[in-house]
């Protein structure tokens, strides 16, 4: 049979401009599910092919000749894929949908599907496919052993890609409340340090020359991701630019620093999240704010460029604590500033709890994207969290900071820096105009919302 996978991206995301800011800042990468799913099909006998909609359109012209069309799904990208199993089913398609999105809301997702795979799909996808599983909502248990997966196979991706994402683990040793990977991919595991050289060296045989750590935490088990930059560094399987997701913790090691350092991981994410300890509390993040402090300075010694992670909305948290938080990150030079306004995505405590509380404001999957608001905060209305969300940004990506970055970073850097800081000017102007256009959006709804509605709720959360 042949097997056509797609990642969808949402209606912003195939924007020309969500684009641009992607290639100025980031290069084209794939998520790694479907070529895994994909390798495990082509072992099978099926021929096999991925494509990406988040870099480049997807004519789904190439889905004529597949049996099998097989959707990832994230909730921001749900309405699109919703969108596009309907499309294709008209075409006589056989549709099967995974993902996180539809492993939390698995009925939703089978209104569209013929099939539906709810957690990791690696031990049922061949049956699924085949047709030897009976029932159409199939839930797949945890692997037990990641090293039995086999590697994501580039050879089946059909949509540009410069990077090679590597997971090294599933899950997170924390559950911070509004996360969802963490509710996902449970439990915590790690895949052999073996395993994952072996994987490096493959890239370096493709000739990648930039690679992505997406573990959720890669630095979680320090000892474990010191053995494995130490080979990186004997063997020379570095990047020119590695990127992975950490905790402040990591500041607390010296040797762990110099060994990301040695072995060219460049950029780092962290989740900072607030600056105020009532909100690290609220949402579990078991860090306080001299971690992050700490962490920040230990960061630049060594060269690795932070892109600071802020969750905006959270109850505790007041227009000014938004505020303090994003001058901290200025002050530290922070060379990326990533804020995300508080999402309830569906499976996690947050959903749960605003859903119970009756406030959620907009069910549109589509805007879960962490940059609109869809709740009602506790400390200031929709509308004002959503002011804070465009203030901050374009206070933070200013000339002078471009000027910053380059004297600390170099002039490549300092140049991207620029060109988004740019891109982001141009995108909030159109941004404001939505405001004032009623076409249907959340933002029009939002800076709209009557002021009573605003004070009727803050008399209830006295």
């Amino acid at each position: 049979m042949k097997i056509v996978f797609i990642t969808p991206a949402s209606t912003l995301c195939r924007n020309f401009f969500y684009r641009l800011g992607n290639k100025i800042y980031g290069h084209s990468n794939s998520i790694t599910g479907p070529l895994v799913l994909g390798h495990i099909l082509k072992n099978a006998g099926h021929t096999v092919e991925v494509y990406e909609e988040l870099f480049r359109d997807v004519d789904l012209k190439v889905c004529d000749s597949a049996d099998v069309v097989c959707l990832y799904t994230m909730t921001s990208t749900a309405p699109r894929a919703y969108q596009l199993a309907d499309t294709l089913r008209k075409r006589g398609k056989r549709i099967i949908i995974g993902g996180i999105h539809a492993s939390a809301l698995p009925e939703e997702a089978l209104l569209h599907a013929d099939i539906v795979i709810t957690g990791e799909g690696e031990s049922v996808i061949r049956d699924a496919v085949e047709g030897n599983k009976s029932g159409q909502i199939i839930k797949a248990p945890p692997l037990r052993n990641l090293d039995d997966i086999p590697f994501p196979d580039y050879s089946i991706l059909k949509t540009p890609c410069e990077v090679a994402n590597v997971l090294t683990t599933r899950g997170c040793p924390f559950h911070c409340s509004f996360c969802t990977t963490s509710r996902m991919f449970n439990p915590y595991r790690e895949r052999s340090v073996d395993n994952v050289i072996a994987e490096l060296r493959y890239y370096k045989k493709l000739g990648f020359r930039y690679m992505n750590f997406e573990d959720d935490n890669f630095t979680a088990d320090k000892e474990r991701t010191k053995k494995i930059l130490r080979i990186m560094i004997r063997e020379n399987l570095t990047f020119k630019e590695t990127f992975f997701f950490g905790r402040t913790d990591m500041a607390d090691d010296e040797e762990l620093l110099t060994l990301l350092e040695k072995a060219h991981l460049t950029r780092v994410l962290v989740g900072i999240e607030s600056l105020n300890q009532k909100a690290l509390d609220t949402i579990n993040k078991h860090q306080k704010i001299s971690d992050i402090e700490k962490c920040s300075e230990a960061l630049q010694r060594h060269h690795i460029r932070l892109i600071a992670s802020l969750v905006l909305g959270i109850d505790t948290d007041g227009p000014a604590d938004i505020q303090r938080s994003v001058d901290f990150c200025k002050k530290i030079n922070a060379y990326q500033l990533q804020p995300a306004i508080l999402t309830p995505y569906p499976g996690t405590p947050v959903y749960e709890q605003y859903a119970k509380e009756g406030r959620i404001i907009n069910a549109d999957w589509q805007f879960y994207n962490m940059i609109v608001v869809n709740f009602k905060p506790k400390r200031m209305n929709p509308w004002m969290l959503q002011k804070c969300f465009f203030r901050e940004l374009r206070k933070f990506y200013t000339l002078v900071s471009s000027f910053k970055i380059t004297k600390i970073f170099g002039f490549e850097y300092g140049v991207r820096r620029f060109l988004f800081g740019l891109l982001i000017k141009f995108a909030l102007a159109g941004v404001f105009l939505l405001t004032k256009i009623n076409l249907g959006n959340p933002l029009y709804r939002l800076s709209h919302m009557q002021a009573a509605d605003w004070h009727k709720q803050l008399c209830t959360n006295k």
